[in-house]
C-alpha cells in the first residue's frame, strides 16, 4: 500500500535547538523529543529515567478505599475469593495478576472467564453461579463489569460482595457493587484515565497491599503481567503506562515467570531480548488465541504455573492453540479477498461488508483489520452463530465505526466499541440493508483523500548518522505503543546493494547503504509488491520511509531497518 507521507511537526520548533544544546543530542533526537512534546530538561530526565516512586496514588482513585479496605479485610480474615475476568490478554493477565497475588497471601482463591462464544463477554449470571457453587465470599471483576448493572444486582441478592475495576467507558448509571473501580469515571479526578485492566488492578493491589500496612513496591513483582497487558491492549504509552511498561520489560527480561519463559524458549526468542514490539506480535497473540478459539482459561494456566514442567506442557498447548488460529485466519482471509475482488468495485465502494455462516468469530476481528490494511477501507466481518449474524468491525481515519452503526441501530439486536472497532449482531434479514446502508454512510462521511493513507514521518535521517551513540539515544525512547509510537524516519536517495529477494510470504528482504554509510539490512513484510520499483530503479534512485529496530540472531545483535514505504526518487530516476 502507498501512503502519502506527512512530516510531523513540533508544536515550538524553537525548542528542538532548545533541547538540543540543554542535552548534547543530535538534532534528530531532539526533535522526537520536541515533537512528543518534550520540550524542557526536566520533561526529558522523567521520559529517559521513568522511575516507579512517580507512579500515583492509588487512593486517588474513586472507590478505592471501599475495595481496598474489603479486599484486606478478606485477606485477614480468610474469606474465598472468586478473581473475574475478560478472555483477552488484558484480561487473562489481569486474572492471573490477582489470583498470583492472592495465592501468595495464602487466600482461597478460584477464577472465572466466561467461554467467549457460549457466555460472550462480561459478568453474566453462569459465572455469580459458579462463585455460589464454589461457596466464594467475594467477586473481584477485573478488565470487565462497568455494565453490569443487573448482575451487580443479582450479585447482592445473593448475598456476594462485588469489586468491580475495569477501564472501560462508563455508561450513565454504575453498577451497584462495593467498590467500582475505573478512571474514566466522570467523578474520577484520578490524574490518569488510560490504564488497562490490569493496570487498575495492579492500582488495586497497591492499595490492599497499603491497608495491609506492607509497603506499596511488594507489588512491583506482579508489574511483568501489567507490561503484557500494556502492549497488547493499546493503551497510550504514557504517564503511569509508560512508567509500569519499562519496569514490567525489566522483569521480563531478567527473571521471567515460569509460563512466559516457557513460551519464550518454545518459540526460540532469548530471554533478555524482549520488547514492546515482541509482546504485540509474539506474545500477546499467542496468549489471545486461548479465548479466540474458545477457553481462555488455558492462558491463564500457563501464566500462573508454578513448576517447569507444567509451564511447559502450557505453552506446547497455547503454541499448538496459536497455530490452529492461525491456520483459520490464513484461510478467511483468502475467502474475504476472493469475495472483494468478485463483488467490489474499489471506486464505486467505501465500506465492506463480508459475510459467510461458517467463519469462525475468534478470527474475524482480525480478517477486517487485514482487510483495512489492504484495501484502506473500513471492514465489517460477519459470520452466523445460532441463527444470528455475528461480527467485528474495523475502520480507518476519518470515520467514526460505532457512530456509523449507531445510524444503523434499528437494523442491529446488539453492538458496541469504539471509533476504530466495534462489535455487531442482527438478524440475518437485515443483512442486505445493512451492507447497503453502511456503505452509503460511509460515502457520505468520507472523501477521496480519506482512502489514501497518510504515514507520519518523525524526520529525515542520513543513514551514515547512524552510529552506536544515536542508537543508544533512540533506544531510551522505549517502550512504544500508542502516544510514542515508534519513530518514522525518511531517507532519499538510497542505495539498493546486491540482488533483493523475496523471503517468507511475500517479504522483501535487501541490504541498503546510502551516502557512504556501511550496509544495513531491510525488510519489508509483505511489500513483496515493491520488487518492480527496486529493479527498474538505478543507485540512489529510491526513497524510503521505516523504522529502526534491533535484530537479535544467534547471539548476535545489529540494527535492522523495518520497511514502511517506498518510492521512486524522481531526481534520480532516468527516463529511457
Amino acid at each position: 500500500m502507498a501512503y502519502n507521507w506527512v512530516y510531523q511537526e513540533p508544536e515550538r520548533e524553537k525548542s528542538v535547538s532548545a533541547m538540543q544544546e540543554q542535552l548534547g543530542v543530535p538534532e534528530t533526537i531532539a526533535r522526537l523529543l520536541a515533537i512528543r512534546n518534550i520540550n524542557t530538561y526536566e520533561k526529558a530526565r522523567a521520559f529517559f529515567r521513568p522511575d516507579l516512586s512517580e507512579l500515583h496514588d492509588p487512593f486517588l482513585m474513586q472507590d478505592m478505599e471501599a475495595a481496598a479496605t474489603r479486599l484486606a479485610g478478606a485477606i485477614r480474615s480468610g474469606e474465598k475469593i472468586l478473581i473475574y475476568g475478560d478472555y483477552d490478554v488484558d484480561g487473562t493477565t489481569s486474572t492471573a495478576l490477582f489470583y498470583t497475588f492472592l495465592k501468595d497471601f495464602g487466600v482461597d482463591v478460584d477464577y472465572y472467564i466466561p467461554h467467549r462464544y457460549k457466555e460472550g463477554y462480561g459478568i453474566n449470571p453462569e459465572g455469580i453461579e459458579y462463585a455460589l457453587k464454589e461457596g466464594a465470599d467475594i467477586i473481584v471483576a477485573v478488565d470487565c463489569g462497568i455494565t453490569a448493572i443487573d448482575e451487580a444486582k443479582y450479585a447482592k441478592e445473593q448475598g456476594l460482595d462485588l469489586i468491580i475495576c475495569d477501564h472501560h467507558t462508563v455508561g450513565e448509571e454504575l453498577p451497584g457493587a462495593v467498590a467500582v473501580l475505573d478512571p474514566k469515571r466522570t467523578d474520577d479526578e484520578y490524574p490518569f484515565d488510560g490504564l488497562s485492566g490490569a493496570g487498575v488492578g495492579f492500582k488495586l493491589v497497591q492499595g490492599t497491599l497499603e491497608k495491609l500496612g506492607l509497603e506499596k513496591e511488594v507489588g512491583h513483582e506482579y508489574l511483568d503481567l501489567v507490561a503484557i497487558s500494556i502492549a497488547s491492549d493499546i493503551v497510550p504509552i504514557v504517564d503511569e503506562n509508560r512508567i509500569m511498561m519499562r519496569k514490567g520489560l525489566e522483569l521480563l527480561n531478567e527473571n521471567p515467570r515460569l509460563g512466559i519463559r516457557a513460551l519464550l524458549e518454545l518459540i526460540n526468542m532469548d530471554v533478555g531480548t524482549l520488547t514492546s514490539s515482541n509482546i504485540v506480535f509474539s506474545i500477546g497473540p499467542r496468549i489471545n488465541a486461548a479465548g479466540r478459539m474458545g477457553d481462555a482459561a488455558k492462558a491463564v494456566e500457563l501464566l500462573i504455573a508454578d513448576n517447569e514442567a507444567e509451564a511447559r506442557t502450557r505453552a506446547h498447548e497455547l503454541e499448538s492453540i496459536n497455530k490452529e488460529r492461525r491456520s483459520t485466519d490464513s484461510e478467511t482471509m483468502e475467502q474475504a479477498v476472493e469475495m472483494v475482488n468478485q463483488h467490489y468495485d474499489m471506486e464505486k465502494t467505501a465500506s465492506m461488508v463480508l459475510h459467510h455462516p461458517d467463519w469462525h468469530l475468534g478470527v474475524i476481528g482480525i480478517v477486517a483489520s487485514r482487510l483495512v490494511d489492504q484495501y484502506y477501507r473500513p471492514a465489517i466481518m460477519l459470520s452466523t452463530v445460532d441463527g444470528k449474524v455475528k461480527g467485528s468491525a474495523r475502520s480507518i481515519q476519518g470515520f467514526n465505526i460505532y457512530e456509523a452503526l449507531k445510524q444503523c441501530e434499528d437494523l442491529l439486536e446488539q453492538f458496541g466499541g469504539h471509533e476504530y472497532a466495534a462489535g455487531l449482531t442482527m438478524s440475518r434479514d437485515n443483512l442486505e440493508e445493512f451492507r447497503e446502508r453502511m456503505n452509503s454512510i460511509a460515502f457520505d462521511d468520507l472523501s477521496q483523500a480519506d482512502f489514501e493513507p497518510e504515514l507520519k514521518i518523525d524526520d529525515e535521517l542520513d543513514l551514515s548518522e547512524l552510529d552506536l551513540k544515536f542508537w543508544k539515544l533512540l533506544s531510551q525512547f522505549e517502550p512504544f505503543g500508542p502516544g510514542n509510537s515508534r519513530p518514522v524516519f525518511v531517507s532519499r536517495g538510497v542505495d539498493v546493494n546486491g540482488i533483493p529477494t523475496i523471503v517468507g510470504s511475500g517479504h522483501l528482504k535487501m541490504t541498503l547503504s546510502h551516502n557512504g554509510s556501511g550496509p544495513f539490512d531491510a525488510i519489508g513484510f509483505n511489500m513483496h509488491e515493491y520488487m518492480p520499483v527496486i529493479r527498474n530503479s538505478p543507485q540512489g534512485g529510491i526513497d524510503i520511509a521505516y523504522c529502526l529496530e534491533e535484530n537479535y540472531w544467534n547471539g548476535k545483535r545489529t540494527i535492522q531497518i523495518r520497511l514502511k514505504d517506498i518510492k521512486v526518487n524522481e531526481e534520480e530516476t532516468v527516463e529511457v
